[in-house]
């Protein structure tokens, strides 16, 4: 192609292999953070000039050719690599509007900016960025357009070490609306500084899509399943959970009782009631809860664990009714839906036409 003569673009590439020959001096290439910030950069240098240029993306499959001739022992050379890049480095080319958001999440920031005489979106790359891998930003970067919401997986994923399966997970099942968002009571029933900790710890509503369960399960089922796949159901309540127990007994005035769930939060340092209703929320659930966290503080509570706090899981609830429901009671409780797919059961599979019979009914009707 002509533009790849041109004596412009050899100038601009014999400046890029300089950057790449420069940053292979830098011992800490090999770590993950050394990395990201080169891709940054790299990102920089062909947005940069891509619009100064003219050139248009077609120039970077000559630049992959040129730099993985020069660089054969360096992958992220390829054309899609360098166009991830580019958008690398304008995903974080900030408005003065979405840095004042990111200041609620990362404090001081812009005023470190200032001082280090440093690119704001380059000194978030640097602190935050850079921590997880390029793989997760990647996915994180290409799935979501909100900046915050960006940071908020990229935080999320350092604090719990996701791989990018996990990762790809929680972004397609939303966490970020889920989290915080059950109805709960915990500003009139724990202290101030407890009370926040303790609602982001909840969700609304819990995915349980790792569930098969036919139609006609029982609560019961849900619950025996979730045991059976424990380690995925602890992903989906969060980090800092620990199971203590199914179906566990209590004995209250000689009376046999049975919590469907019993977890201890590491983080919280309180136990944790789950109860399970295959139903929509009626406000009775509430106060039978608020019994079984007054058993448990009891009888299990130390004097160094902070109040028992219950969960009750619904297929659906009123929001209102769910309020109403809390107001009065002095035990912390969070309401929340939860939600899992249903499988077809073999029977009603059996009766339903295949695709080539949908075909042959088409092809008749015709």
């Amino acid at each position: 192609m002509d533009t790849v003569s041109n004596i412009e673009y050899k100038h601009w590439i014999s400046e890029l292999k300089n950057k790449v020959r420069l940053s292979q001096l830098k011992a800490a290439i090999v770590v993950n953070s050394a990395l990201i910030e080169f891709y940054w950069e790299l990102g920089g240098v062909i947005s940069e000039k891509l619009k100064k240029a003219s050139w248009g993306d077609k120039i970077l499959e000559q630049a992959s050719k040129d730099l993985s001739s020069e660089f054969p022992e360096m992958k992220g050379f390829s054309v899609s690599n360098l166009k991830v890049c580019k958008l690398f480095y304008n995903y974080f080319q900030l408005s003065s509007q979405a840095v004042n958001q990111i200041e609620s999440i990362l404090p001081n920031i812009s005023s470190q900016a200032e001082n280090q005489n440093v690119d704001f979106g380059e000194l978030i790359v640097k602190k935050v960025v850079s921590k997880i891998p390029w793989g997760h930003i990647k996915l994180i970067i290409t799935k979501i357009k909100d900046v915050n919401h960006a940071l908020y997986y990229i935080q999320k994923t350092q604090e719990n070490n996701w791989s990018r399966e996990v990762l790809a997970l929680q972004i397609k099942s939303n966490l970020i609306q889920r989290t915080g968002a059950a109805i709960t009571n915990f500003k009139n029933t724990l202290p101030n500084t407890f009370s926040d900790l303790a609602q982001q710890t909840l969700k609304d509503p819990y995915v349980f899509d790792f569930l098969t369960l036919t139609e006609g399960y029982k609560e019961r089922d849900v619950e025996n399943q979730l045991v059976s796949n424990i380690r995925k159901f602890l992903l989906e309540l969060g980090k800092g959970f620990a199971f203590v127990g199914q179906q566990y007994h209590i004995e209250i005035a000689d009376n046999d009782y049975y919590i469907d769930l019993l977890f201890y939060h590491i983080k919280l340092k309180c136990y944790v009631v789950i109860e399970l209703k295959n139903t929509s929320f009626i406000p009775e659930y509430a106060g039978k809860l608020n019994f079984y966290l007054s058993a448990v503080d009891t009888l299990l509570k130390e004097d160094n664990d902070q109040p028992t706090i219950g969960i009750l899981l619904c297929r659906e609830k009123n929001n209102i009714e769910a309020e109403f429901s809390l107001r009065g009671i002095n035990k912390p409780i969070g309401i929340s839906e939860f939600e899992l797919t249903e499988i077809l059961p073999d029977n009603l599979k059996s009766s339903l036409p295949t695709i080539e019979e949908i075909e042959q009914n088409i092809f008749l009707e015709d």
